[in-house]
């Protein structure tokens, strides 16, 4: 028989105690927090200039409008949590604010990041279908059309979500044994997390990402050899089609290498691998995780550079009462010669 000493079995204890990733007072706290900040200023700053002339394209019934106000009020939904998550990096990763306020804060961080993906997605197809199909789907695209997208996304998106809720085990983020509060950051990660998680990879990323590069890439070939397009609207086109896909590959793909890499060395590792795994990645993939944050910033200015819509009422806003009666005329005599070209983008 194996004579076990007190000395062993403390021993034990304490490795079995010692958690698994141990989150140290760092600059990169400091760092991710200023992500966090200029991601909440600039956002709430765009969204909220840019969001009364997407509100006006809807009363026009625009369908691209339509899009747009959904991911403008995801947006917003998300950056009126944000001041949560700054606080909590700069408490060095401790949240202080109970388990239900972190359940809210996650919840509308991860269901705005798929809603814009998404969305994101929604658009693609549409630009598809008006650029290569024009007269087939064109008595299809209604605004009722737009609005029945938008509805399914936010209704599948927050569903799953809900349900995530309430399986998780956001509990066990708040240890009182060594002094940890934190909020969705738990290790090490479980069997069936690490299966949702590589799952949620290719359907929430890889999925999205196909269909906007099959999208994009019928519209640049499709525009491309179009001669009744000026030179200025087909630079829109390819300004749309390059800048979502770069929203994408910015914003939304490191994270999710990340993830999946995270969940693939949980899956089929052990514990001690993994743990020794996630204390090398934990600040990386935080960085990837704040990162994305900034979709919110770069979707309203993106739209409006390429949306003649968007960006006319824009003008029109922010002219004097003098100018905006002169302004409208000109807009109001132009949109004939110009619906072609802005149907596209």
């Amino acid at each position: 028989m194996m004579n076990v000493t007190p000395t062993a079995i403390l021993a034990t204890t304490n490795a079995t105690r010692k958690p698994c990733v141990d989150i140290e007072p760092s600059p990169v706290s400091d760092f991710l927090m200023a992500v966090y900040i200029l991601a909440f200023v600039f956002g709430l700053t765009f969204n909220v200039l840019t969001l009364y002339p997407i509100y006006q394209q809807v009363k026009q019934q625009n369908v691209l409008g339509i899009f747009l106000l959904n991911l403008s009020i995801s947006d917003l939904l998300f950056i009126f949590t944000m001041p949560l998550w700054i606080n909590y990096y700069r408490r060095n990763h401790r949240w202080g604010l109970g388990v239900e306020t972190c359940n809210v804060a996650g919840f509308f961080y991860y269901s705005n990041m798929y809603i814009s993906m998404y969305l994101l997605c929604c658009i693609s197809v549409d630009r598809c279908l008006v650029v290569c199909y024009p007269f087939r789907f064109k008595p299809h695209r209604t605004s009722r059309y737009a609005w029945v997208q938008c509805a399914v996304v936010y209704a599948l998106v927050m569903i799953t979500h809900i349900y995530i809720l309430k399986n998780d085990e956001l509990t066990n983020v708040h240890d009182n044994a060594h002094d940890s509060d934190r909020c969705y950051e738990t290790y090490p990660m479980k069997h069936n997390v690490a299966m949702f998680n590589m799952i949620r990879v290719g359907l929430g990323f890889i999925l999205p990402l196909l269909v906007l590069g099959v999208s994009y890439w019928k519209v640049l070939a499709t525009v491309g050899k179009s001669p009744g397009l000026s030179a200025s609207a087909k630079r829109k086109v390819r300004l749309l089609s390059y800048g979502v896909i770069g929203i994408f590959s910015v914003c939304f793909a490191p994270y999710h290498i990340l993830l999946f890499v995270r969940s693939h060395v949980s899956f089929f590792n052990t514990v001690e691998v993994h743990c020794d795994f996630e204390r090398k990645m934990h600040f990386p993939f935080s960085g990837t995780l704040a990162l994305s944050s900034l979709n919110c910033v770069v979707d309203p200015v993106l739209y409006v550079l390429v949306s003649n819509g968007v960006r006319d009422e824009l003008k029109f806003c922010c002219r004097s009462d003098e100018q905006k009666g002169t302004e409208d005329c000109r807009l109001t005599s132009g949109k004939k010669e110009t619906s072609k070209e802005s149907a596209l983008i």
